[in-house]
């Protein structure tokens, strides 16, 4: 009888350790199920899986062509036109890139505030479209400095003294000598043009135009069409600018603006012309 007992203990004291065992390997079945779905939620959550850097969504838009593209956060502007090489063609000097005004290209997205979702405008031609079309616009800089050699001053100029002798319009934008900047996300208003009517510049990115508004009308005017942009310091003002757009072959094409402050010149000369005119 003790011999059948200790069997029967002996017996219950396996299965005791087997459903032990069972209950264990369920247990690690279920954190290694739990581990899975925390990694993928990782993953759907956005970021790169295999670098741990963040991933921002962007619609490129060339010519009527748009591209989706995945890009990184922390990259900058001049990587991101060599992505828009890759997938236009157009090396990146003949790139004109938008977002909220000219693209900088030492800047990195995340510094810029690009989000998800996030339209860049691209303008550019290819390298023959853009010989044909500077070739003219070339041409008219050379005759232009020429003639300007031989002028006195534009300030001085009669058609331009009566102007600039009104003096500084009251509600015109502050001026900051010595710097450059981007151009601002409102129009540049409170300068004069050539009758001394207050006038406004906007400029619309997206359509690739100009608007240039009076209290009368607004003109639209494409930017590829603008010859050349000509300034010239205001004497006595020099934080100021009287400044030209070429708008036909000749000079009596040109429209005035007078008072444009001296920090934006130059973000206006590469946003109309394109910095691909400089090279």
């Amino acid at each position: 009888m003790e011999t059948e007992a200790q069997k029967l203990q002996l017996s219950c004291g396996d299965a005791g350790e087997s459903n032990s065992s069972a209950a264990g390997k369920a247990l690690e079945m279920d954190q290694l199920q739990e581990d899975s779905a925390i990694s993928q939620a990782s993953v759907s959550n956005g970021g790169d899986s295999e670098t741990g850097k963040d991933l921002v969504e962007l619609k490129i838009i060339w010519n009527k062509n748009k591209y989706d593209v995945k890009f990184l956060l922390d990259s900058t502007g001049a990587d991101l036109k060599e992505k828009i090489h890759s997938l236009t063609g157009l090396p990146p000097t003949m790139q004109k890139v938008m977002f909220k005004g000219l693209l900088p290209e030492e800047k990195t997205l995340r510094e810029i505030k690009v989000t998800n979702g996030a339209k860049i405008m691209v303008v550019g031609s290819t390298i023959n479209d853009v010989l044909a079309v500077n070739t003219p616009k070339e041409a008219a800089q050379q005759e232009v400095k020429s003639e300007e050699n031989k002028k006195e001053p534009l300030c001085r100029q009669k058609q331009h003294r009566k102007v600039l002798d009104k003096g500084k319009p009251e509600d015109v934008m502050p001026s900051a000598k010595g710097v450059q900047e981007r151009l601002p996300t409102v129009p540049l208003s409170g300068m004069y043009n050539k009758t001394g009517g207050k006038v406004r510049l906007t400029f619309k990115l997206e359509q690739d135009q100009l608007w240039i508004g009076t209290k009368e009308r607004t003109e639209k005017i494409p930017m590829g069409s603008i010859k050349n942009v000509v300034s010239e310091p205001i004497e006595g003002h020099e934080d100021y600018h009287m400044m030209a757009f070429q708008l036909g072959p000749t000079e009596a094409s040109y429209y005035w603006v007078y008072w444009v402050p001296t920090q934006y010149v130059d973000a206006i000369k590469d946003t109309v012309l394109g910095k691909w005119q400089y090279f």
